[in-house]
């Protein structure tokens, strides 16, 4: 089988995570993504933990591993015209051309969308931001963590009676990249149909406000006090997760309606005739949480989950990182084994999807440079004295 993106070529110039997520997976379903780099202005996922061993290494990142499996990857010293005339040419031979610099990077280069479409109007250009490219936001430089902020995310998050939670991650560089990744293959669809490319702005606020907008709504009807609900759910009750035998064991349980309830008091030994309605539920909730606790504290979360689902109790284990890596759920091709020259035989995240037409394959992540013979002779058609040269000279470091 093919592959999916087969013969679409990318010249990827992001870094860290938002833009590197995007062209991931368009290169684990088969685009040639070729990742643009410098020795001299490191990627900072390069630099970011877990490394392999423990040790600070630019090729033994694991996180930078995960957000760019299956790319190939070039250094090109922009700072030197020299390597803006080679970076030119590799976006001469590119569909794609994806960037998350800072506003006006691209432009003082002479490799931004005005400019190159003007010569190869079929060009796609994707720019992924913190607020965008345009409007009184876009020169915002910052991160996932600035995007939580402006959404909502943080203020939403967390308890009633404590400060804004910030995730523990940049959920902005995770979630704009999905989008990103949509607009990507619209815009090819498009192109296909008329001929004309065009330029995809992707901030991350916004795919962020998008995918809260229920809670961003409540949050304005019942007054931003009320919208830090922790655990608790105002359509279900109980809801929330609750310890279990061992330690940091947890197990998830959401009643849903007055039913639910029954067969949850039921089952663990509380009177079905107590509590019987949402709002004395409600009302009552450490109570109820005290008597699940009583139940679930000596049971392991799995078998204790199972029991509850059997009698038709949406109830589940919480998984940590060990249990997720050896869910079965997941050993059916999610992880795909890969070697490295740094990480050794590891695990690298495939696409959540399934062709039944296609195929998807993922690679490993390039080294520094790995591959700068390759992309540059074959692809671009330099000769070998001339890259020896400018290797040298230290324009494709």
């Amino acid at each position: 089988m093919t592959q999916a993106l087969a013969g679409v070529k990318i010249a990827d110039f992001s870094w860290v995570g938002a833009g590197p997520r995007a062209t991931k997976d368009l290169a684990d379903h088969g685009a040639i993504v070729v990742k643009v780099e410098s020795a001299r202005r490191l990627d900072l996922g390069r630099m970011s933990p877990p490394f392999k061993d423990g040790k600070r290494d630019r090729d033994g990142s694991a996180f930078f591993g995960i957000t760019n499996t299956s790319k190939l990857g070039v250094a090109i010293n922009l700072g030197d015209p020299r390597g803006v005339a080679i970076a030119r040419k590799l976006v001469d031979w590119a569909d794609i051309v994806v960037e998350n610099f800072g506003k006006g990077f691209m432009a003082r280069l002479g490799l931004d969308y005005e400019t190159l479409s003007a010569a190869r109007p079929e060009l796609i250009m994707l720019s992924v931001s913190v607020a965008g490219r345009t409007g009184p936001m876009s020169d915002l430089r910052g991160y996932g963590n600035s995007a939580a902020a402006l959404s909502g995310l943080a203020a939403l998050s967390g308890w009633p009676d404590r400060m804004p939670h910030m995730p523990p991650f940049a959920y902005g560089d995770v979630i704009a990249p999905m989008f990103a990744t949509v607009g990507v293959l619209a815009a090819l669809e498009a192109r296909r149909r008329t001929g004309k490319g065009r330029h995809i702005d992707v901030s991350q606020v916004e795919p962020l406000v998008h995918v809260l907008e229920d809670v961003l709504v409540r949050a304005q009807l019942e007054g931003a006090e009320n919208a830090r609900r922790g655990n608790e759910s105002p359509t279900m009750s109980p809801h929330g997760v609750y310890p279990c035998r061992g330690h940091d064991q947890w197990m998830a349980i959401a009643v849903r309606d007055d039913a639910d309830w029954a067969r949850l008091a039921a089952t663990i030994g509380i009177d079905p005739a107590s509590f019987t309605t949402l709002a004395e539920r409600r009302a009552a909730s450490a109570q109820i949480d005290e008597l699940i606790t009583a139940w679930t504290i000596g049971r392991d979360k799995h078998r204790a989950a199972d029991t509850l689902a059997a009698v038709g109790v949406p109830a589940e284990a919480v998984f940590d990182g060990r249990d997720v890596f050896s869910d079965p759920e997941l050993s059916n091709g999610h992880y795909v084994a890969i070697d490295h020259a740094v990480l050794g035989r590891c695990e690298m995240p495939a696409p959540p999807t399934a062709f039944s037409r296609s195929e998807v394959k993922v690679g490993p992540p390039p080294r520094l440079g790995e591959h700068n013979r390759m992309v540059f002779e074959d692809f671009l058609g330099l000769d070998h004295d001339t890259l020896e040269t400018l290797t040298a000279e230290g324009v494709l470091a």
